[in-house]
């Protein structure tokens, strides 16, 4: 498969928009598996699970209803963001398949930094001391994904603490600068690249 997956680094890319260009490029006839990295500027997003009593206060960060799986969550400036726009039938990945590839790529990501992470059972995402480093929600529409996985990399943390993230009261947080100080995205997004090249 790695033949035909592209890999693509877009910067700071305004949320509706990528959603907007995802959907664009599920629906295109060259269709090709891609793999977009990013970050968004500030936003709290709502899953297709979404209660939106789990949006605390939000002071003035928008409030977007998305059509990914699972519950809210925040990005922001600092967030790794992974969208995957890979056709699994023709790779034959199944949607638990395709998502425990992501918990153990993230697993192996943060080793790297030798950080000790973990999963937890019915709750997507990837955890270090029970708290929440990486989020996942996916969509699958007509046998092809988009949506992905954000991992904190070096980010305001205070955010969470607007919402109940995930949909979990009282839900940490962490961080890769938590454990790694001096820490840039870009040599995070590099190592990331290498490794979804090996697993995909």
């Amino acid at each position: 498969m790695s033949k035909e997956l592209t890999f693509k680094s877009l910067g700071t890319s305004n949320y509706l928009e990528t959603l907007s260009e995802m959907k664009n490029h599920l629906q295109s006839e060259d269709f090709q598996n891609e793999i977009w990295l990013l970050e968004h500027p500030p936003v709290f997003t709502l899953g297709t699970a979404a209660d939106k009593n789990h949006v605390l206060t939000p002071k003035d960060i928008p409030v977007i209803q998305s059509d990914r799986g699972g519950e809210v969550t925040y990005h922001g400036p600092g967030q790794l963001v992974i969208y995957f726009m890979i056709d699994i039938k023709k790779t034959k990945l199944g949607p638990k398949s395709l998502v425990r590839n992501l918990q153990e790529f993230t697993q192996s990501l943060l080793a790297e930094y030798s950080i000790e992470s973990n999963f937890i059972e019915g709750a997507p995402g990837v955890y270090v001391n029970e708290k929440k480093i990486a989020s996942i929600g996916l969509r699958i529409s007509k046998g092809k994904t988009y949506h992905g996985i954000s991992v904190n990399v070096d980010m305001d943390l205070k955010p969470f603490s607007y919402i109940n993230p995930c949909g979990y009261e009282g839900l940490e947080v962490a961080q890769i600068r938590d454990f790694k100080e001096n820490i840039t995205m870009k040599e995070v997004e590099t190592l990331a690249i290498n490794k979804l090249g090996n697993i995909f």
